[in-house]
């Protein structure tokens, strides 16, 4: 088939008119101040990983990124508003791994929660917490195997967590159920006074972010026993984790990332998660993420895809095997 001169005249002003006229959201995005949803208060680790992310996205982007705190319900409250947002890239969440787990453990009905595994986009798995488990040095015991141990010898034991269906509770129970023995569980509000309690000794060990401690560990007034990750941590490397202590099923971390309300065009999530994964290079990022426990991640956004859907998997049976409840 041939064209003549004046065919390919027409074909080619066709295709220059429709690009005019269609450009591609992700260039025109974004053109007004992004929201980023935190579902918890100002001032604890995701509050200020958060922000720290919506600075450097903002010198990215030439434009401001806001941080808007919509705490309640164990971040349901937060994590469903923006399940609800306008698909628009302009509503963005930004999450620990509660998550996946807050609507079961706080027993949410459907219509009061949202679609966990298919009612968002994932952007990007910005980082992982390891969590430690620290015992205060005057309970007299250096490792999980001597805790164990003392906990069958009839000595009574607790842990707290920063709250009840936290992954903090949920590394304890499945240590008790693994080791066959019943160290009391402290819930707590947050993980700043579960700390101030075991460092105090009102309560004798406590699962927490390694960054909540790394001040009382460093200077011997909490002892680090295990990390809950199937690996050590590069941040503490001289810390055992649970599979070294025989318990290697026994694995729960912590993660944060971001996700968009679903239906956001898939050129914004590119562009979200092509920035981030560029702010997660960035040395000083690396610096201040270590402050917080916190090793970055990062990747393509079916790696938060992927977690999110594995973590729904092996929780919710935890949920029902241990009877893990935030009420």
């Amino acid at each position: 088939m041939h064209l003549n001169r004046r065919q390919l005249a027409l074909g080619a002003l066709a295709l220059a008119s429709t690009l005019v006229a269609a450009p591609t959201f992700a260039q025109a995005y974004p053109t007004k101040p992004i929201t980023v949803v935190v579902s918890y208060p100002p001032g604890g680790d995701t509050d200020a990983i958060a922000r720290l992310f919506a600075e450097k996205l903002s010198a990215r982007l030439n434009q401001s990124v806001v941080i808007d705190n919509r705490a309640g319900a164990g971040g349901t409250v937060g994590n469903g508003y923006v399940g609800r947002a306008n698909p628009d890239g302009y509503t963005l969440l930004f999450t620990p791994n509660p998550f996946t787990t807050a609507p079961m453990v706080m027993g949410l009905a459907p219509a009061a929660s949202y679609d966990v595994l298919h009612g968002f986009e994932p952007i990007i798995k910005t980082a992982t917490q390891p969590l430690v488990l620290v015992a205060n040095p005057g309970v007299g015991v250096k490792s999980v195997p001597e805790m164990i141990a003392a906990a069958k010898s009839g000595r009574s034991l607790s842990y707290a967590s920063p709250g009840a269906g936290s992954p903090m509770h949920f590394l304890g129970e499945w240590l008790n159920r693994s080791a066959g023995v019943k160290i009391t569980h402290v819930p707590y509000r947050g993980v700043g006074p579960s700390v101030t309690d075991v460092v105090a000794g009102h309560v004798n060990t406590a699962w927490v972010t390694l960054g909540a401690v790394s001040q009382y560990t460093s200077t011997g007034r909490l002892i680090p026993i295990a990390i809950g990750d199937a690996r050590r941590s590069k941040l503490a490397p001289n810390v055992p984790t649970l599979v070294e202590a025989g318990y290697k099923d026994v694995v729960v971390g912590s993660w944060n990332g971001f996700f968009a309300p679903k239906g956001t065009p898939a050129s914004v999530v590119q562009l979200l998660n092509g920035h981030l994964n560029e702010i997660l290079k960035m040395p000083e990022v690396v610096e201040k993420l270590a402050t917080y426990g916190a090793e970055p991640v990062g990747g393509a956004p079916s790696v938060l895809g992927q977690t999110n859907a594995a973590e729904y998997e092996v929780m919710s049976k935890l949920i029902k095997d241990l009877g893990i409840s935030a009420n």
